[in-house]
């Protein structure tokens, strides 16, 4: 297939490269495009866009292709692939960051740490940058810097009709505002421009971990030091099999735990002394909080979540952790089917829970937690039902404790669920503006927001 004005590697089924392109994060999802559209830059999506437009052509968009749902791929249709589009450029007297469509956080955090500046970005480093801030974005930094999305000031994008806009505050205020939570329902953002906070490079990190037969204790000692913990405090909990890495000593290679993974965003000195309770709380099995780069620190799961595993998850947004919740929390902790699987909790608040609700069409900023009951498993394995369903069971457990979801955290949930994920109110604001800017919902391989027609 030709695609006219187009620079980039155009990849048919049965071209050298193509069945490597297809692949993505997540081993469980194997779909067959027609056509991958590797993309050099802004242009070559413009030519996409409209080829696809022309022929019909189902559209897929690929960033760095790590949606657990695999919305990167389609079968049949044409993914616009813009993973070979990772410029970065850091502006670092207006401490701004302009970075490509197809960056990898790695790629962000590489450039903006050389001047000890960041933004807050996912806790995998393989993570591409296009979907998490599109869906909000979460992180280590989110309660001292707000989420992502809190620090986007524009977007460059393409269009359904394959034209060209720019999304900021000042420019198309009401699609800058359905991009900072609206997922990838209204274009294809071939570069996002972030603000820069001072962090960095060297900052307090690291893991605890203790047995999990301490995991209720540990869940409610962490439930009580984050209500009063300061913005600079970024912890979130993780209960699993300790994994064969590294980071973990051998013997403990195996064994359930129940780990805190903290990251003091400010002066090591103070970060010592307001880590020192977690530190102390019951003799730690394992502490591996230090001064350490906060490169080094954004990989440290990386190797816990690799490309082609296969991977299915269930989540929910949570208020302050109640005896109830951690007891069913734990109970399903140990009812883990594969060695592989986890049950991380995030923790909001701080500068999340700051920023008005309305202000983005990002939903839930009051929430205290995000958890995900993450299954994992190697492509091998026999029983890849029953890891899944050990995640629909933790998950319909936590149901009663739920106050909503957030978008990027869904998988195959019902296309009703979305609207979970926003509340009526905004989930209208969004129809409305996928109405006028996708009519025809090209771009609907995503956490899709049909148009009202």
């Amino acid at each position: 297939m030709e695609i006219p004005g187009f620079l980039g590697a155009v990849l048919e089924p049965g071209d050298d490269g193509f069945e490597i392109a297809r692949q993505i994060w997540n081993g469980d999802i194997q779909r067959r495009p027609a056509v991958i559209a590797r993309c050099t830059g802004t242009a070559d999506v413009l030519a996409a866009v409209r080829i696809a437009r022309g022929r019909e052509l189902p559209v897929a968009i690929r960033g760095g292709s790590h949606a657990v749902a695999g919305h990167a791929v389609c079968d049949g249709g044409l993914v616009i692939d813009l993973s070979a589009m990772t410029g970065v450029r850091v502006g670092a007297l207006a401490r701004t960051v302009r970075a490509q469509g197809g960056c990898l956080w790695r790629h962000v955090d590489h450039e903006s740490q050389a001047f000890g500046l960041a933004v807050t970005g996912g806790i995998v480093t393989h993570t591409g940058i296009g979907g998490l801030t599109l869906g909000g974005g979460i992180g280590h930094l989110m309660r001292r810097f707000g989420l992502t999305i809190d620090s986007l000031v524009s977007c460059d994008l393409v269009t359904a009709d394959g034209e060209f806009l720019v999304a900021s505050a000042e420019e198309n205020p009401d699609l800058f505002w359905g991009l900072r939570g609206g997922g990838g329902n209204f274009g294809i953002v071939t570069s996002f421009q972030y603000r820069l906070h001072s962090l960095g490079p060297t900052v307090l990190a690291g893991l605890l971990a203790w047995p999990m037969a301490e995991a209720g204790d540990v869940l409610r000692f962490f439930r009580d030091f984050v209500a009063d913990a300061p913005d600079e405090v970024g912890i979130m909990a993780n209960l699993r099999l300790a994994p064969a890495l590294p980071i973990f000593p051998e013997e403990l290679h195996g064994r359930p735990i129940v780990a805190l993974v903290v990251c003091y965003a400010g002066p090591i000195h103070d970060g010592e002394q307001v880590l020192r309770p977690l530190r102390e709380f019951k003799a730690p099995t394992l502490d591996t909080v230090g001064p350490k780069p906060y490169v080094t620190h954004q990989a440290m799961f990386d190797p816990a979540y690799p490309h082609g595993r296969h991977y299915y998850w269930k989540a929910w947004k949570l208020p302050p952790l109640t005896d109830s919740a951690i007891d069913v929390i734990v109970g399903h902790a140990a009812a883990i089917t594969s060695p592989l699987s986890a049950i991380p909790i995030f923790t909001l608040g701080g500068a999340v829970a700051r920023v008005d609700d309305d202000a983005t069409a990002f939903t839930g900023r009051s929430a205290a937690h995000d958890i995900n009951f993450v299954a994992s498993w190697l492509p091998d394995d026999p029983e890849p039902e029953c890891h899944k369903a050990w995640a629909r069971a933790a998950w319909e457990a936590m149901r009663p404790f739920a106050h909503g979801v957030y978008v990027n955290f869904l998988s195959d949930e019902p296309a009703t669920h979305v609207r979970v994920a926003y509340g009526d109110r905004k989930y209208a604001r969004l129809v409305a503006l996928k109405s006028k800017y996708d009519p025809a919902n090209v771009f609907r391989f995503n956490q899709n927001i049909a148009p009202d027609n």
